[in-house]
């Protein structure tokens, strides 16, 4: 009994520890690009921020303020995702990226949304604004109007599509509110966002937001490039129930672009993840005890969290120490997915000495396989496994 009890204690000891002295940095690299934000999809919370009140071209994210307008154009009744919009001969005659639509032609609004996210087309956005405003400058009235109804300080619009306009100017963070207001405002479409191809016309037309199909997690927005503005992206993802939204303004090149976009956010769901851990309590002491740990659960096994019981291990080292580095270094791969789990450390007796499991418990089994498939894929050990309460380990809920 003596020694259970010792084993005990030292489990608990070990993830109290643990618990409470995780300490993951999240130390974003300097940034190339010259405006960046990230902000928590539920409250709005700015989450870090480098220059986000800066004003810069925003190039084609511009379309999202189109698709703005055109969805609640929608929503009001006055046209369908079957109306079609007809193509004037300044729409013809705007600049790539474009469809190649011809003065007199009809484009349906379905196809004019999809080739707004995908193709990113110059002419389909002066068509839209055509059909809803009779002029793109009038349109462009709407669209700064509306982005001052929407908080949007630093912003406003000359075109519906970025192309290149001094006046046309926005900020990162104004960006970020228009992602976040197109997803709170209209859940229904924005479904489009996550689209990566189209067809129309017998042709099939590929995105160039390669962002939105290689992240984890991520379903949205838009990428944008003009020669002034450089290479500048907005998305938005969803890990174990957080949704993010971020921009990113500037950036050389595309693939440092999303490199920065990966890390803003891999940064971000990070520091919440360590936040709930960090926060972990363990369970109140029985009244009469006074050792400063918990007691014995009880004998017989119980699944660990109600709902939940499934786990994952992350390795079994000779030293407590290596235990925590393999927890910490899991962590930073999936910290969404574990966000609501709990860090344990589970000594076990193996032949001359002690073992030490590295775990993640309180998951679904759903959560646990696509954890370990996220960590596999980085060449790191992962079991899924069912933990139960015993007399060894003892696991703290958030």
């Amino acid at each position: 009994m003596a020694k259970d009890l010792t084993s005990l204690f030292k489990a608990a000891a070990l993830g109290l520890v643990f618990a409470l002295s995780v300490q993951v940095s999240f130390s974003t690299p300097l940034l190339a690009s010259p405006a960046a934000v990230v902000i928590d999809g539920k409250t709005g919370k700015v989450l870090y921020q480098k220059n986000m009140n800066h004003r810069h071209y925003p190039a084609s994210l511009t379309k999202m303020m189109t698709l703005y307008l055109l969805f609640e154009a929608i929503d009001r009744g006055e046209i369908t995702l079957k109306s079609k919009f007809k193509v004037s001969a300044r729409a013809a005659g705007q600049p790539s990226s474009k469809l190649g639509l011809r003065k007199g032609k009809r484009i349906r609004v379905s196809d004019a949304i999809l080739a707004l996210v995908v193709k990113s087309a110059n002419d389909v956005a002066t068509v839209v604004a055509e059909g809803l405003a009779g002029s793109e400058v009038a349109f462009a009235k709407k669209m700064t109007a509306k982005a001052k109804a929407l908080g949007m300080k630093r912003t406003s619009f000359r075109n519906a599509s970025g192309l290149p306009n001094r006046g046309q100017l926005s900020t990162a963070r104004d960006m970020a509110v228009l992602a976040r207001s197109l997803y709170l405002d209209f859940p229904r479409y924005y479904k489009f966002f996550a689209a990566s191809s189209f067809k129309y016309g017998g042709k099939t037309y590929r995105g160039h937001n390669k962002f939105v199909r290689s992240y984890d997690g991520a379903d949205g927005l838009k990428t944008g490039y003009i020669r002034a503005s450089k290479f500048n992206l907005a998305a938005s993802a969803k890990r174990d129930g957080r949704r993010l939204f971020a921009v990113v303004f500037g950036a050389s090149s595309p693939d440092r672009r999303d490199r920065q976009m990966a890390n803003l956010l891999d940064g971000s769901f990070l520091e919440i993840a360590k936040t709930r851990i960090a926060s972990i309590t363990p369970p109140p002491e029985p009244a009469g005890y006074s050792g400063g740990l918990p007691l014995p659960p009880p004998k017989k096994p119980v699944i660990n969290t109600a709902g939940a019981p499934w786990a994952i291990q992350v390795g079994a080292f000779s030293r407590s120490e290596a235990a925590y580095a393999a927890v910490k270094t899991s962590l930073k791969h999936v910290p969404g997915i574990v966000a609501r789990a709990a860090a344990l450390i589970v000594p076990i007796e193996e032949g001359d000495g002690d073992l030490y499991r590295a775990r993640f418990v309180g998951l679904s089994w759903r959560a646990a396989q696509r954890a370990c498939r996220i960590l596999t894929r980085k060449r790191l050990d992962c079991e899924v496994v069912q933990h139960f309460f015993d007399s060894e380990a003892v696991a703290y809920a958030n």
